[in-house]
Parts: structure tokens; C-alpha cells; sequence
């Protein structure tokens, strides 16, 4: 019978083998991918913190990216049998089994330099990417707090410029205090973001349109024939830029849209316009303006700088401003820990010129602070372009 035994179990061995293989595969592919995961993001976390150090100690900032993973297992197997301990020597046999994994990573680490080092660090963010942000329900003070390198409000036919700088003081407070007034409107649920249709009117002669001229006007504009000026009346709508208001854009007259037009006439790709009218909430306030929109690099600095030169400061709202939902109004954009030994609650910490740099986590701001930072990790990753790719992307796996 044992004879019978040893027969029959032969032929599982293949079967046996390639069970095993089948079953290690997805669980070493899983494995890899959420362990490469977290060391890519592990890595940029530490490069924001190790560049706000720089930032603080006036040195330059600088970032690299991982353009490419490639990582390839070779799973070995092998089998044999050998005398049972105890029993009739010579007749029971015991199979063997043995196996072992390699793994041969490949990253591809490419520095943010040159024509990228532009584009991605020292190109002023467009309205575009802030307000995808914005709809996705982040609050706007802290958006702008981080993003904003000025706030221009418009006072009949001039504009004053009030920077976010806290070594500017009055400059700082009036930005703080606008920000915590689109912030008390978002709290009610009574901010609105919507791009503003803009509408053009041309006149042209008859005579000076030919025949496929006015088969392309016709493609681009509505066009109207006036015969007794023989004039064409071309009229075009296009969707503009985002307004923030404190009211429904579609609700205005012709001549508000008329006079908001011509505003929009100014408007940078990276300013965001706001127009906070009496009547709604927060009318007791009525402003209207432009956020100017700065580079990630400016925010890198921004945070550098307030651990040293230029420290931000509590700022009181506005009378005029409604309640703040919680009263959330933290002195810093994200604050930051500098300590001669490593936090030992930190969410993450990196040694630098002989401190350690971690982001406060502790009461009563931990989930500003933390968002905060969240935010700086979306707005690095906003900036991305493509980076080179080297070797075989994705996990390969060999058996």
C-alpha cells in the first residue's frame, strides 16, 4: 500500500508547483505595488518638508520626480524526496519542496531642472486648477492662503493691491480679512463659482464680405444683415472666466453683464475674480476684485519664510463678516515644527540643518494643518508635466 501511495503522489508534484506559483504571483504583485506606492509617496512627502527647510535657510529649492518603476520577480522551485524519519527505512519516501523570489527594481529618478523647473515651479498656477479644487468642496480660505499672492479690490475706477506677505502688515490683514469673508459666505453654502458668459458685438460692411467669407462667419458668429446700413451685425458668446459671487451670475441685467464683461477684459489666466454684492450673504460687505495667483515655488518660500522673516500673525474677521463655521481661523497657512529632536507624534519628520521639520499635528488645528499639507501635495502633483520615461514601465513579472 505505502508502495501504491508514493505512486499516486508523483504525479500532484507538477500540479503542486504550479498551485504554488499561481497563488505567490498576485500576492507578491500586490505586495510590490502597494510598497512602491508608499515609498513614492513617502519620498514626496519629505521632499516638500526638506524644501521648506531650504526655503527657511534661504537655500535653493529643488525636486525630483520618479518618471518609472520597473520591478522583475524570478520565482524558483524545486522538488525532491528524501527517507522518512522513522517507519521502514528504504520504503516511505517524504517529497521536498523549495522555493525563493528575487526582485531586481529599476527606478528611474529625474530631476526638475531647466525649461521644467519653469513650467513646473515658477509658472503662477491658472484659475483653472484652483477652481477644481474649489468645487471639490476645499475650503477657499485655506486655498487661497496657500495659492493667492495678492488680493485686488476694486473701489469705483481704481484698485488697491493688499499682499499676502505677513512683513507687509497692513497689507496681510486686509487679505486675511477678505479670505475669511468668501470663507464665512462658503460656510452657508452661499458661495457660487460659475464662468461668467461673455458676449461680443462687430459690425461689418457688406461689400468687404465675400461669399465663402460669409460662409466662415456664419460657422463662428450669428450673424444679422441690416440692409439699410448694409452693415453685417456679428454676435459671438463665449464661456469666460470663473466669478465667485455671493449670487446667481444669471440673474444679472444686461448692462451688469455689459459692465462685468468689460472687467473681464483685464483678467489674467491666473487671477480669480470675485464680486460680493449687498443683499445676498455677506452683503454687508460688498467687494469686488481679483486673487492673483502665485507659483509653487512662491508657496514653498511662503512657508520657508514663515518660520523666520516673516511669521504670520492672528487676524481678526471683519465685523461686517457673517460667523465662522467652528471659528476656524488658525494664525498659520500650516504650521510647522522645528525641534532639536524628533516629534514623537509626528505624522512625518526630516532632519535638516540640524533640526527636525514636521508639520503640527496637534489640537486645536490638527485637521487645518493636515489638510494643509494634503493641499501642498495635490498642488506639487497639479504641476506635473511629462516626465522622460526610461526602461519597461510597470511591474513585470517573470516566472
Amino acid at each position: 500500500m505505502k508502495n501504491t501511495h508514493q505512486h499516486l503522489l508523483w504525479p500532484l508534484f507538477p500540479c503542486l508547483l504550479f498551485a504554488l506559483q499561481g497563488c505567490l504571483s498576485p500576492i507578491t504583485l500586490q505586495h510590490a505595488v502597494s510598497t512602491y506606492d508608499e515609498a513614492t509617496t513617502n519620498a514626496i512627502s519629505r521632499q516638500l518638508l526638506m524644501n521648506i527647510a531650504r526655503a527657511h535657510h534661504h537655500q535653493p529649492v529643488h525636486f525630483t520626480g520618479v518618471s518609472n518603476v520597473a520591478a522583475t520577480f524570478d520565482f524558483r522551485f524545486s522538488a525532491g524526496v528524501t527517507p522518512a524519519l522513522g517507519g521502514l527505512s528504504g520504503n516511505t519516501l517524504m517529497p521536498l519542496f523549495g522555493g525563493s523570489v528575487a526582485e531586481n527594481p529599476t527606478i528611474s529618478i529625474v530631476p526638475i531642472e531647466g525649461e521644467e523647473f519653469t513650467q513646473r515651479l515658477l509658472t503662477p498656477f491658472q484659475q483653472s486648477k484652483f477652481m477644481l479644487l474649489l468645487r471639490q468642496r476645499f475650503d477657499i480660505d485655506l486655498l487661497l492662503r496657500l495659492m493667492a499672492q495678492e488680493v485686488r479690490i476694486h473701489d469705483h475706477l481704481s484698485q488697491t493691491i493688499y499682499r499676502n506677505d505677513p512683513s507687509d502688515i497692513k497689507g496681510y490683514e486686509m487679505f486675511r480679512k477678505a479670505v475669511l469673508h468668501l470663507s464665512a459666505i462658503q460656510d452657508q453654502n452661499q458661495l457660487q463659482a460659475e464662468p461668467l458668459n461673455l458676449e461680443y458685438n462687430w459690425t461689418l460692411p457688406v461689400a468687404s464680405v465675400s461669399a465663402e467669407g460669409f460662409h466662415t462667419l456664419e460657422q463662428k458668429f450669428s450673424v444679422h444683415h441690416d440692409p439699410e446700413k448694409a452693415l453685417f451685425m456679428l454676435h459671438q458668446k463665449k464661456q469666460g472666466p470663473i466669478l465667485i459671487t455671493n449670487y446667481d451670475p444669471g440673474t444679472l441685467s444686461e448692462e451688469e453683464r455689459e459692465q462685468l464683461n468689460e472687467m473681464a477684459m483685464e483678467w489674467d489666466p491666473n487671477d480669480v475674480a470675485f464680486d460680493i454684492r449687498s443683499g445676498g450673504t455677506g452683503g454687508k460687505w460688498p467687494m469686488r476684485g481679483i486673487f492673483r495667483l502665485r507659483s509653487f515655488h512662491a508657496i514653498i518660500s511662503a512657508l520657508g519664510r514663515s518660520l523666520g522673516d516673516a511669521p504670520e500673525h492672528h487676524v481678526a474677521k471683519d465685523p461686517r463678516t457673517p460667523p465662522i463655521l467652528r471659528n476656524e481661523n488658525p494664525d498659520a497657512t500650516m504650521a510647522l515644527l522645528v525641534t532639536d529632536t524628533p516629534p514623537p507624534d509626528a505624522d512625518l519628520s526630516i532632519r535638516s540643518y540640524g533640526k527636525y521639520y514636521s508639520v503640527n499635528n496637534q489640537k486645536p488645528h490638527t485637521r487645518w494643518n493636515r489638510d494643509a499639507f494634503q493641499m501642498l501635495y495635490l498642488l506639487l502633483q497639479m504641476t506635473v508635466t511629462d516626465l522622460p520615461r526610461t526602461g519597461t514601465p510597470g511591474i513585470t513579472i517573470a516566472k
